[in-house]
């Protein structure tokens, strides 16, 4: 790109003088070649670059769901009713007796313990010692959980094993309160979160490191965005290491050079920018009426009409009473106004071909309707063939 000639002859004398000093054009040189590559950098086309680190994740490399039984006490009186919740009362009873008292045929009726089961997310490569958090709801009549706290309860994988146990005060983040008459509830109260309340016990064996394949699982699985990340890949490491399998994979064949550092291979691909491809594609939830369209929808030009038939009808009755010193009676005269609107001013309105998402809404919203008529007026034009889009009901 050329850079614009300064004319200097219409500049006072001096600033001539400036212009041909050899030491300063020296020193502008440097400066030009700059302006020149920042002014063509600005005019190039930007796309929507991501990282693979934020399309793909690493097959292996993931979390493992914990489950777990236990009892929450400290409640102040919003506990299982053990009448209602027999489960609460086993649990208790086989706790006390762990302990060493004996409750079999005692009338418990405390009102300050609650069953609940305890869920958490087990980390990829948490070691022993690692603490996770811990979440803790309510599975009786339980009125709340606030001020409890939660008595050791292991945490078991889909295999049975114990891998995390949990233990501490719940932490709830609603609230209930009532009165004789009234009663107000604020958030979820029997549902609350101990932070870092379970401590890992067992660690899952994955030897990342010594990986001879590596799979690499797309969050949207596309063919383009797939192949598009082999080939950055492949542009990294050299060679045809890299090559997509179906949409959502993408195999690794790990390079001899990286062979026994794996960490060094995956932090530099993961990130690598490519730009995702993804399907034309309108999502719709009928029930809160919202529309979510993708940037390549496109629409051929099709003519919409609009028209909703509504019937109102207002009673408005009156009062008939009889003249002064007459025999009448006072009646409620019925007075019924019906009013049918057909929609008889909307018109056939056209909507043009689209190029852009922007020019698809300015079009949709010169029709001058809602969420709701919206939603039916997409259908119709994806029956009608001019919707160049897959559309997905929730």
């Amino acid at each position: 790109m050329a850079l614009a000639r300064v004319d200097v002859s219409s500049t006072a004398p001096g600033a001539r003088r400036m212009f041909r000093n050899p030491a300063l054009k020296t020193l502008l040189k440097p400066l030009a070649a700059l302006l020149a590559v920042v002014v063509g950098l600005s005019s190039q086309p930007v796309f929507a670059l991501s990282r693979i680190k934020d399309l793909a994740s690493i097959e292996g490399v993931r979390t493992n769901q914990l489950l777990g039984y236990g009892i929450v006490v400290g409640l102040n009186g919003t506990g299982d009713t053990l009448n209602n919740t027999p489960f609460t009362k086993q649990s208790l009873q086989a706790m006390l007796e762990r302990l060493g008292v004996n409750t079999r045929g005692a009338n418990m009726r405390t009102a300050n313990v609650a069953a609940v089961m305890v869920t958490a997310n087990l980390p990829p490569f948490a070691t022993q010692g690692t603490r996770v958090d811990v979440t803790v709801s309510a599975m009786g009549d339980s009125k709340s959980l606030q001020g409890g706290t939660l008595l050791v309860t292991p945490l078991l994988g889909a295999d049975g094993e114990v891998y995390a146990v949990s233990q501490g005060p719940v932490a709830i983040s609603g609230f209930s309160a009532e009165g004789e008459a009234s009663k107000i509830t604020r958030g979820v109260p029997t549902v609350g979160r101990i932070a870092n309340g379970g401590v890992v016990e067992r660690e899952i064996d994955f030897a990342l490191n010594k990986l001879q394949t590596l799979r690499l699982s797309l969050r949207n699985p596309d063919l383009t965005t797939a192949r598009r990340m082999a080939a950055a890949i492949n542009e990294f490491v050299g060679g045809d290491s890299a090559e997509p399998t179906d949409p959502s994979t993408v195999v690794l064949q790990i390079p001899a050079r990286f062979k026994g550092n794996m960490i060094k291979l995956l932090t530099d691909i993961e990130q690598l920018r490519i730009e995702p491809d993804q399907l034309a594609r309108i999502v719709i939830d009928e029930r809160s009426g919202i529309i979510v369209m993708g940037k390549d929808v496109r629409v051929s030009t099709v003519a919409v009409a609009q028209g909703n038939l509504t019937v109102t009808i207002s009673e408005q009755p009156q009062v008939s009473q009889p003249e002064p010193l007459s025999r009448g009676q006072t009646v409620v005269t019925p007075r019924t106004n019906v009013k049918v609107d057909t929609g008889g001013g909307n018109k056939l309105a056209v909507v043009r071909e689209s190029v852009s998402l922007a020019e698809l809404v300015d079009g949709l919203n010169a029709l001058g309707i809602g969420p709701r008529d919206l939603i039916s007026i997409l259908q119709a034009i994806k029956s009608a063939g001019a919707l160049q889009a897959e559309i997905e009901v929730m």
